[in-house]
């Protein structure tokens, strides 16, 4: 596909830190930044640097995990009626993350717009995604003291998470039809938190291969939904009617913006899911 004046900063691919900073950019470093974000986990990086004064637009969804008042709510790189209210804005970058529609990351592209993709899998990677942001922002010394400051959060939880025997068994759920895995980070934040995720994270699994991994806990966080997930779909689910965490009436709702924003609120994310592993632990005779 021809490339249109739209300049891709981040790669979709399989290389997360393949990094191009457009000309236009280069040189234009004096005019003020316009930033819409298309990502709630952008959003809540910028916000929490300092540089919100940056946004310009953001989507629906920002709001749950950030503070950006009125700004004016956009789609997002999922679904996106209309690129003309970004336009509207007259942003010198757009910023989108996962996941991504193909259709319309092509509407954006087909736009005059510079676009970072940002597509983090790991924590690793959110940490890289923040630098990068506070690189644009200039807020460089701000994104390191964000990143240090969650990874003496996320040592406070794992500590306090240390335990003698082996870490609960856990499958957290990204969606329920067709079946999705939580992503990698999320697995991440369940062994910070004291568990281990026993499905492979970010993938389509079958209803055979969460009851023949056994988990002790279920964790729904279900894509944009907020709170909504639903146990009941998942205690009916027959072939799970011996697993532990059904039998045990082990599953758990956890707010799918803190396990599915790579960014700040992953701390709160993992918060919640160590205390529900805690509560597993004071209940030694159910471990495995």
């Amino acid at each position: 596909m021809e490339q249109s004046q739209s300049t891709l900063l981040r790669l979709i691919g399989d290389i997360p830190s393949a990094i191009l900073i457009p000309e236009s950019m280069k040189a234009n470093r004096q005019a003020p930044l316009r930033i819409v974000s298309l990502a709630p986990s952008a959003t809540s990086i910028l916000c929490a640097i300092g540089a919100k004064r940056l946004l310009v637009g953001v989507t629906k969804w920002c709001a749950d995990i950030a503070p950006v008042g009125r700004l004016p709510k956009l789609g997002d790189c999922w679904h996106m009626e209309s690129v003309e209210a970004i336009l509207h804005l007259k942003p010198t970058l757009v910023i989108g993350s996962v996941p991504y529609k193909p259709e319309t990351v092509a509407k954006l592209l087909d736009q005059p717009l510079n676009f970072l993709a940002m597509n983090p899998r790991t924590l690793a990677d959110i940490e890289n995604d923040i630098r990068m942001l506070g690189g644009i922002a200039g807020r460089a010394t701000a994104a390191e003291h964000l990143i240090r400051k969650m990874r003496a959060r996320f040592d406070t939880i794992r500590k306090s998470s240390l335990r003698t025997r082996q870490p609960v068994r856990v499958y957290s759920e990204a969606w329920p039809n067709p079946r999705i895995a939580s992503p990698l980070w999320v697995a991440e934040i369940v062994k910070i938190a004291g568990g281990e995720m026993v499905v492979p994270a970010g993938e389509r699994v079958s209803d055979d291969q969460v009851a023949e991994a056994a988990p002790e806990v279920i964790v729904l966080a279900w894509a944009a939904t907020g709170t909504k997930a639903d146990p009941k779909q998942t205690y009916g689910v027959a072939s799970w009617k011996n697993v532990p965490a059904i039998r045990n009436r082990q599953v758990h709702v956890i707010r799918d913006e803190l396990l599915n924003t790579p960014g700040p609120p992953l701390v709160a994310g993992a918060m919640e899911l160590a205390k529900i592993l805690r509560g597993i632990n004071r209940k030694p005779s159910e471990s495995g």
